[in-house]
């Protein structure tokens, strides 16, 4: 807390923007030492310029006016994602919000974009102050508070939104905490809570699944390839007939596939002229029957995430691969094989087969001016090497 209280200060700030916009930290921290700043404002300016570099990610410009802890960084929602909680409560005709569990502000941020009242609550002092610090901008219309969940009086507030803390306390080194009854607040608290108002909840995607409450709808979200969390929907909040879906953001397109329930599988069959991999978030919200059948394609192997198929189609929910040949599985001739081709660049991806693929790629050898995919997996107890070309869509 004094490294932000010194930061908070018109001279801190000051130091920041400048700091901020100087390419060699290193060359900074001995400016800031040598015009006889404290060693703890210097820490806090220079630690906060790069939180601020890598905060680009998620908030694009808006973190070059922001503050951050490591922690509450991490945590954060991507703007983006953010931008999409906002326009759902909008949507539901909500106008005044509890962001409990605020951290930094990320989704308090896009709450206040689409003109909706935040009371924004952490139970961290200092993540609650760098809230207030990066929510000043939204006053009147905005609250930052410092208080546990728990003990907010919601009485106030159509809707909630609520981000349970997934990691051990601090705003450095934390760790993430594997038992969802340890999360601040518990989710059982959070689900018992939506029975008396619409509520949204973040969630990590790995949430235990039989877990989701029969009558929310849950929603995995992801985002440039990675999934990124587990959305539940309460009340009037989640869609009527949907309780599956999978969003997938990459760039500045959102496509997303729904369903009613988890959808059964297609079935297996040979090896086509495609393989399909489907987005981590339609593996999670088990909707990989859905895409097959759109794609005219089945599992290539049953309990494997991979369909393959010959209709010349794609989709945002997949990455199509065409099949060239397949390749040997024993590594020397697999290496001479590639070699062969003179293949130098390889993408390498598995799915149910013990391989790490940096230590491959370093055993094959490669060399040449060719580029390819490797598909490595196995359909039931025979594995299978597949070459294969990345279909753009």
């Amino acid at each position: 807390m004094a490294e932000l209280t010194a930061l908070l200060t018109p001279e801190g700030l000051r130091l920041l923007d400048q700091a901020w916009s100087t390419a060699d930290v290193a060359h900074e921290v001995s400016r800031l030492r040598a015009a006889g700043h404290s060693p703890q404002l210097v820490s806090a300016v220079v630690g906060q310029a790069r939180l601020r570099a890598r905060a680009r990610v998620k908030f694009g410009d808006f973190a070059d006016r922001m503050l951050f802890t490591s922690a509450g960084l991490e945590q954060a929602t991507r703007l983006p994602v953010a931008a999409l909680h906002a326009r759902r409560f909008r949507d539901a005709g909500i106008t005044r919000i509890a962001d409990l569990g605020s951290g930094i502000g990320g989704d308090a941020l896009a709450f206040c974009g689409v003109g909706i009242d935040v009371l924004a609550v952490d139970a961290d002092e200092v993540t609650a102050a760098m809230a207030a610090y990066n929510l000043a901008p939204f006053r009147p219309g905005t609250e930052v508070r410092h208080a546990r969940a728990e003990d907010v009086d919601l009485e106030a507030w159509d809707g909630v939104w609520l981000d349970p803390a997934r990691r051990t306390a601090g705003h450095t080194e934390t760790t993430r905490l594997t038992r969802s009854e340890d999360y601040s607040p518990p989710v059982e608290w959070a689900f018992g809570l939506a029975a008396s108002r619409p509520l949204g909840m973040k969630l990590g995607p790995g949430f235990d699944r039989s877990r989701i409450p029969a009558d929310a709808e849950a929603q995995w979200v992801s985002v440039d390839g990675s999934v990124v969390e587990l959305a539940l929907w309460f009340g009037s909040l989640a869609r009527p007939g949907i309780r599956r879906a999978a969003l997938v953001i990459r760039g500045d397109s959102a496509t997303e596939l729904t369903a009613a329930d988890d959808a059964p599988d297609v079935e297996a069959r040979e090896l086509g002229e495609y393989i399909h991999e489907p987005d981590g978030s339609v593996i999670r919200a088990r909707l990989i029957g859905e895409v097959g059948r759109a794609l005219e394609a089945g599992m290539l192997s049953p309990g494997i995430a991979y369909l393959t198929g010959d209709a010349a189609v794609t989709s945002p929910f997949v990455s199509t691969f065409r099949v060239r040949e397949v390749l040997p599985n024993d590594l020397k001739a697999l290496g001479k094989a590639l070699r062969s081709r003179e293949i130098g660049t390889l993408e390498i991806k598995k799915r149910g087969v013990d391989v790490d693929p940096a230590v491959l790629r370093k055993r094959l050898s490669l060399r040449g001016p060719e580029r390819g995919t490797l598909i490595l997996t196995r359909i039931g107890d025979r594995r299978l090497t597949v070459l294969a070309d990345r279909v753009a869509r």
